[in-house]
């Protein structure tokens, strides 16, 4: 799947699960700019896990992980490669 497709898709998990961030920059830092604490990351997640029928590992579920919502776009394109190869 382009980068693109998934970064709509994720955008749109964004708006449904995180409805109070507003025009949301996917390049900005998620704690600084958007004050997303572990549980917002942990629901997101658990939302594209199942949009996408993917699987995160327990310590891909650190906020750590993910400086911005790129991060969390590039991290399901990986396993949706992965998935596939």
């Amino acid at each position: 799947m382009a980068k693109t497709k998934i970064q709509e898709a994720v955008l749109s998990l964004i708006n449904e699960t995180l409805p109070e961030l507003d025009n949301v920059d996917t390049t900005k830092d998620i704690i600084a700019e958007y004050g997303i604490n572990s549980i917002s990351i942990i629901k997101l997640i658990v939302s594209c896990e199942k949009m996408f029928n993917v699987s995160f590992s327990d310590y891909e579920l650190d906020i750590a992980e993910y400086r911005t919502f790129d991060d969390l776009i590039d991290k399901v394109r990986g396993k949706l490669e992965e998935s596939e190869a």
